[in-house]
């Protein structure tokens, strides 16, 4: 599914990866999937007419919003996981493979758009929503999901020094044990910093898989950890201590309008 380049080496490749069957798939993963599901839909305008799925991959969540478009991109580094899109939803996508620092689309295409599940690659948040913003018009809806840094059970590992990791401190974690080139976290005061120099507003947030955990998997059924996840996903967003953030952005003209 993912992506990013930086000094034309490829950080995070899926080209050849079955991120479906893998990820999603074999690691019963359908709470996670939902979860998401209930803050795209929360999130995302109901009208749009240019709208793009940033390292959408295969298009898992295109039935999300294809409904909601008149014109619908999906965009991934993956060649493999756009054909899988493609494959699945035929002339209602189109596909377009490229860097996410350097997006393929000209300055204010967009009056929509997500990404989820992808800040976790990203060492330069900075030139990414400096791109989001570029490709994005004024006025126009970003929905970003965005892996958090302070969750409680970071917390608790390093309060009892589990990990040196410290989730109080606002510059971003690499977790290089997740993953060799780099797996990164983002406290919600530096990432909400972040948006608003990069000329967003932030018009609403979410606390998103707030039970993912293989213990609470095994104690509930995923209809009943989904029916708790979409009555806490609004009241649990004020603490910011789920695993995944999700803000509803608008990007403002240069007026700051």
């Amino acid at each position: 599914m993912y992506f990013m380049k930086k000094a034309e080496k490829v950080v995070s490749d899926y080209n050849g990866y079955d991120y479906k069957k893998i990820f999603w798939e074999d690691a019963d993963r359908k709470y996670e999937d939902m979860a998401d599901r209930l803050a795209i839909r929360k999130l995302l305008p109901k009208k749009m007419k240019n709208f793009v799925d940033i390292a959408g991959g295969y298009g898992r969540l295109a039935k999300e919003y294809l409904n909601r478009a008149e014109k619908v991109t999906i965009f991934d580094y993956s060649k493999t996981e756009l054909a899988d899109a493609k494959k699945e939803f035929g002339d209602r996508i189109s596909t377009k493979q490229g860097d996410i620092y350097n997006l393929p689309f000209k300055d204010n295409t967009f009056d929509g758009m997500i990404m989820v599940r992808a800040t976790h690659h990203f060492k330069d948040m900075k030139k990414v929503m400096s791109e989001l913003n570029r490709v994005l018009k004024p006025g126009g809806i970003l929905v970003i999901e965005v892996a958090n840094k302070r969750t409680l059970p970071k917390m608790f590992r390093y309060w009892f020094k589990k990990s040196k990791v410290n989730p109080f401190d606002k510059k971003p974690s690499n977790l290089k044990e997740l993953n060799g080139d780099g797996f990164f976290n983002y406290h919600p005061k530096y990432i909400e910093d972040l948006f608003k120099k990069q000329n967003f507003e932030i018009l609403d947030v979410l606390s998103v898989s707030n039970f993912r955990s293989q213990r609470l998997k095994k104690m509930f059924k995923t209809k009943t950890l989904v029916k708790m996840e979409k009555a806490a996903q609004k009241p649990l967003s004020y603490v910011r201590f789920a695993p995944s953030i999700y803000y509803k952005l608008v990007k403002l003209d240069k007026s700051g309008k």
